[in-house]
């Protein structure tokens, strides 16, 4: 979309993080703006503010909020233009590879921009393996989605979360359709949360992952668990997700100076 020559008065306002000042900046803002761009509401404007102002917003220099606007610009989700400024792409490709670097936002920028339907939810008792990280509760809330690509529709990924009973009652279902489940625990319920432990493992298709994302049974998959622990070492949610393995890749970097 290349904008017109009606200037938009009002300009699309991003989710604001706290800097992990051990992970490269200009990264963390691109994550977070990507994520902001890609969980805004139809009526948001599609322009964004200007370089200082971002690199305000931030708290980070022109210059590095300039490569962190090239990331999203080289993925299609921004279009720059000279003396008219920074405009959201309406029709970007939102798929894209999962890439790990280390940051909360790093996560939720991974899932947001998706169509998400909430199967179901409920309640259900903790057993096997669930109850090692929940070994204080005898049932978590549970919430079953289906992902899928907003432009064509094909199914990507269906994820379950195990949520702390306790949260899970402050959860509106209506925000989980428009966001991540990191970010409604961080910024809707108002958790802490330290860090998450991811596990990628490749799988062969089940009968309902089969079903649910249009592949053939049996056919490879990428299984992923995220842990999501609070300041005290809790665990607050666990997350399963099944990707389809043929749109999917994960790229992790490590901070070799952590």
């Amino acid at each position: 979309m290349t904008p017109g020559t009606d200037t938009v008065v009002t300009s699309f306002a991003p989710d604001s993080i706290v800097l992990n000042r051990k992970l490269p900046l200009w990264y963390q803002v691109s994550q977070s703006l990507r994520a902001s761009i890609l969980g805004r509401s139809p009526q948001d404007p599609l322009r964004l503010p200007t370089e200082e102002q971002l690199a305000g917003h931030y708290g980070v220099s022109v210059l590095t909020m300039r490569q962190a606007l090239k990331e999203l610009e080289d993925e299609g989700l921004i279009s720059r233009h000279r003396r008219r400024g920074t405009f959201i792409e309406q029709d970007a490709q939102r798929g894209s590879p999962v890439r790990l670097l280390g940051s909360v936002d790093a996560i939720v920028a991974q899932q947001s921009g998706m169509t998400t339907e909430l199967l179901d939810h409920g309640k259900a008792p903790l057993s096997g393996e669930l109850s090692e990280y929940f070994p204080d509760l005898t049932e978590v809330a549970t919430y079953h989605r289906l992902r899928g690509d907003e432009r064509t529709g094909e199914p990507t990924n269906h994820a379950r979360n195990y949520v702390r009973p306790d949260l899970a009652e402050r959860i509106d279902r209506q925000d989980l359709i428009r966001w991540p489940m990191t970010k409604v625990l961080r910024d809707v319920v108002g958790v802490a949360i330290s860090r998450i432990t991811d596990t990628v493992e490749a799988r062969l298709a089940d009968p309902e992952t089969a079903r649910l994302l249009h592949v053939p049974l049996l056919s490879p998959i990428l299984h992923y668990t995220g842990v999501t622990y609070d300041e005290d070492g809790r665990v607050l949610d666990v997350a399963v997700i099944h990707y389809r393995g043929d749109r999917f890749s994960f790229t992790v970097t490590l901070d070799a100076n952590g």
